[in-house]
């Protein structure tokens, strides 16, 4: 008998690819999932799904190298390096852009008002407004604004947004967490990259004269994502043990790069053989 589900998805870059998998893993297994809270990249395929296109958000980052995630940045933001206009025109042309009231699941995407200082729930209004508010990470994306409130990325002030799934009325609450603990020695890639993802959007950003901010070891970029890995991490432990959901999934921190979305196969897979892990623990991930 199938059971139905309220779906936390976690907020942490390309890590998110990994919901993808569990979803996957869900449907093929009877589950039915009948509301889902996302924050960040947990908002978007969130919100893919429950507009019924996760198909083609999937086929897009299976076929995406990182020269064509380069080619939908556009570097031209206020408040962060990309506006995110050029992303989004993508995106609408994959999903459409449907009122969330109007999806036939439940749906809330969890962004941060950074001047009041507080979460905010997105459940009503368009769709692709509310994944690029939830979606604004701080110095990359500029900060967006909905109903006069400036709004940032989810994950700031809740990685693992539970609370929106207080009230539902299903069997279990799944929440997959992309903030776990890191894993030593892991590897998902087949062989070594000669030249990383940060690499190449380093010589693509330096193409347009803008400062090397990414690449270097203690570089701007990279104190700024290990601060937010490493604040996420600890409010999404707060989160999950004030509110403990039925099932927890934990991905690894250190599963992936932020911006490693050339890696969406790979990280897909981890996220089902995870799911199934999780629900069959003799079943070994990657099996």
């Amino acid at each position: 008998m199938s059971k139905t589900v309220s779906l936390i998805l976690g907020s942490g870059g390309a890590r998110g690819m990994a919901h993808i998998g569990v979803i996957k893993w869900l449907e093929e297994n009877d589950y039915v999932i009948k509301s889902i809270s996302g924050s960040s990249m947990g908002a978007m395929v969130g919100g893919f799904y429950a507009a019924g296109k996760l198909d083609n958000y999937t086929d897009f980052l299976m076929d995406l190298d990182t020269l064509d995630m380069l080619k939908l940045l556009d570097f031209q933001g206020t408040g962060g390096l990309v506006s995110g206009k050029r992303l989004f025109k993508k995106l609408k042309e994959l999903v459409g852009n449907p009122n969330i009231e109007d999806l036939p699941i439940k749906y809330t995407a969890v962004a941060s008002d950074i001047k009041g200082e507080k979460e905010i729930w997105i459940n009503s209004g368009k769709l692709l407004d509310a994944i690029r508010a939830s979606a604004s990470l701080p110095l990359f994306f500029t900060p967006y604004e909905i109903n006069g409130t400036l709004l940032i990325d989810g994950g700031v002030l809740n990685p693992v947004p539970i609370a929106p799934t207080f009230d539902d009325n299903t069997d279990l609450k799944i929440a997959v967490n992309l903030g776990g603990k890191a894993i030593e020695n892991i590897e998902i890639e087949d062989e070594p990259k000669n030249e990383t993802t940060m690499d190449k959007i380093n010589t693509y950003i330096n193409s347009f004269k803008t400062t090397n901010i990414l690449n270097t070891e203690m570089g701007i970029y990279k104190v700024a994502d290990k601060s937010f890995d490493a604040m996420q991490g600890t409010i999404a432990r707060m989160k999950l043990a004030s509110y403990p959901p039925d099932i927890e999934i934990e991905i690894p921190r250190n599963l992936c790069g932020t911006l490693e979305f050339d890696l969406a196969k790979k990280i897909i897979d981890y996220g089902y053989h995870r799911c199934e892990e999780v629900f069959n623990p003799n079943c070994l991930i990657g099996n």
